[in-house]
C-alpha cells in the first residue's frame, strides 16, 4: 500500500492497547504517524514493523510535537508522560483515556469532575477532543465496516475546528463520526466507567 500523506502530521503516546490500535487503524488506510512509549523508541522497533512503513517508532517529545497528538496511557502514569512537554499552542490533543487500569480496574477518584477535565490541565494550550477511548481495542483496529454498514466513534470537544478535524479522520479511517458537542456533554457520555456509550458496538447502515 501507498503511504498517504496527510495535510495535518499525527503522534501518538503510548503504545498499549488503544495507542496501538489506533496505529494499526492508521496503518490500514495508509496514513503516517510516529508513535512513542515512556521507555523510548528503540523498544517500540518490532511493533512499527508489524504495523508497516507508515508508522515510524519516535521519542514521546517526536510524537508530541506532531499537528494531532493521541494520548492513551495508564491512568496512573499520564502525569509522568505529559510532563516537561512544550505548550501545544493551539495544536489538537485526542483524549484517549479512561479514569481506570489493570490489573484492578477500580475507577480513579475525580472528585466530581470529568477525567477529560484532568487530561487537559497537563495539555497547556491543546485544543482537546475526547475520541477512540469507547470503543475495544479490537474493534478500533478491525475493519470498521460491519455487517454491510459502518462501526460507529463518538467525539466530542469545546473547539469546533478541531472536532470537525478529528471528525475528518474518523472518517477517513472508514468509521461513522457522532459528534456529541462539546466536553461537558460529550465526554461525559463516553467516559468509561461511568458514561452510557463506552462498549457499545454500534453500526450505521446506509
Amino acid at each position: 500500500m501507498n503511504t498517504i500523506r496527510t495535510l495535518n502530521t499525527i503522534g501518538i503516546i503510548g503504545a498499549g492497547a488503544i495507542g496501538a490500535a489506533f496505529a494499526k487503524a492508521l496503518a490500514a488506510r495508509g496514513i503516517e504517524a510516529i508513535i512513542s512509549n515512556s521507555r523510548g523508541p528503540e523498544t517500540l522497533q518490532q511493533l512499527a514493523r508489524e504495523l508497516g512503513p507508515p508508522i515510524k517508532a519516535g521519542t514521546r517529545e517526536q510524537a508530541a510535537a506532531q499537528d494531532i497528538v493521541l494520548v492513551a496511557v495508564n491512568w496512573s502514569k499520564l502525569p509522568a508522560a505529559l510532563s516537561g512537554l512544550p505548550d501545544f499552542d493551539g495544536r489538537i490533543v485526542i483524549d484517549a483515556n479512561n479514569p481506570i487500569e489493570a490489573p484492578l480496574f477500580k475507577p480513579a477518584p475525580l472528585d466530581g469532575r470529568l477525567s477529560t477535565e484532568i487530561v487537559a490541565e497537563l495539555l497547556p494550550g491543546a485544543r482537546v477532543v475526547k475520541a477512540f477511548n469507547h470503543l475495544q481495542p479490537q474493534l478500533l483496529s478491525g475493519d470498521p465496516a460491519a455487517e454491510g454498514g459502518r462501526r460507529v466513534l463518538f467525539y466530542s470537544g469545546d473547539d469546533r475546528a478541531a472536532r470537525a478535524t478529528v471528525g475528518a479522520l474518523i472518517e477517513r479511517l472508514g468509521f461513522f463520526g457522532i459528534d456529541l458537542g462539546t466536553l461537558a456533554v460529550g465526554a461525559g457520555l463516553t467516559q468509561f466507567p461511568g458514561g452510557p456509550l463506552p462498549a457499545l458496538n454500534l453500526v450505521r447502515f446506509g
